[in-house]
């Protein structure tokens, strides 16, 4: 890890109509990766657009490495690679044709790297971008934005429209890039099983709030599951139960491992199930 922080966030605000991202904080290590997960209209996009200074924030402040990100956008630039849901390639360029304008765009621009990451996805190399299927449009903007030496990866959605077998290789990409201390990623994605396998850290956005924000290894170390009666349910101490779910044909409920008696059977919590039970049902 790091010394250097990739990101610091500190009470960012931003206002639309009917929507408010309020007060957020959010620190990401230097070497780490970072999962953004939230429901639609949760604030995910709009933090990313913040970070990248191509909205402009209320309040509040966004360092890149250090760096202000309004002061230095041009400095930063070269610094951080960007995936968004739509790529913004021209529809009328081919692989080969984006590298050469890439290469004349950024002073790092490494034709080697990029050349073998398009093998390695499969991107078809002679296809002009529009004729590409919406997973090769994904494959080639991330190619794109890991080969100019970034040290900062912003991905928005950047694993959708692709199938699970080229999503895992995605992933040991992104591990890769991060096994460089000085490399960092930011991830959202509604495929939250790809960010439990791959992310050092999580954060939870609901309705622009930030809720929770945690190493991801000791937000599974603290939370489990367990099954019983009704009847033993309530013999918890209430504190400990983070969300619960009663039937005719027993209870289930999200704990605090530390605080329920020992010797009490639980099981492992998956970083969706936490999600989804944090943000809708009974939360207590």
């Amino acid at each position: 890890m790091s010394n250097l922080n990739a990101i610091e966030i500190k009470g960012l605000t931003k206002s639309y109509n009917g929507f408010t991202l309020e007060n957020l904080d959010l620190t990401l290590p230097g070497g780490c990766i970072l999962g953004l997960i939230g429901e639609n209209g949760a604030g995910k996009s709009t933090t990313i657009k913040l970070i990248l200074d191509m909205i402009k924030r209320d309040g509040g402040s966004v360092k890149i490495l250090g760096r202000d990100n309004s002061a230095e956008i041009k400095m930063i630039k070269e610094d951080v690679g960007t995936v968004f849901d739509e790529v913004g390639i021209p529809e009328c360029l081919n692989a080969v044709q984006v590298g050469k304008i890439m290469r004349g765009t950024f002073k790092r621009w490494n034709p080697v790297f990029y050349k073998g990451l398009l093998e390695r996805l499969s991107v078809p190399i002679d296809k002009p971008f529009g004729k590409l299927s919406r997973g090769n449009k994904m494959k080639l903007g991330l190619a794109v934005a890991m080969s100019h030496n970034a040290k900062l990866l912003l991905l928005d959605e950047a694993t959708s429209g692709l199938d699970p077998v080229v999503r895992d290789d995605v992933l040991d990409i992104l591990n890769e890039f991060t096994r460089n201390e000085e490399h960092s990623v930011l991830m959202s994605s509604h495929i939250v099983s790809d960010l439990e396998k791959i992310c050092d850290y999580i954060a939870f956005l609901h309705k622009g709030k930030l809720i929770l924000f945690e190493e991801k290894d000791a937000l599974l170390a603290e939370y489990g599951v367990i099954h019983c009666t009704a009847e033993r349910l309530a013999e918890l101490d209430p504190a400990a139960i983070k969300h619960k779910k009663i039937t005719p044909y027993g209870a289930e409920a999200i704990v605090k491992r530390s605080a329920v008696p020992s010797g009490t059977e639980i099981s492992p919590v998956s970083i969706e199930e936490l999600f989804v039970q944090t943000t809708k049902g009974e939360v207590l």
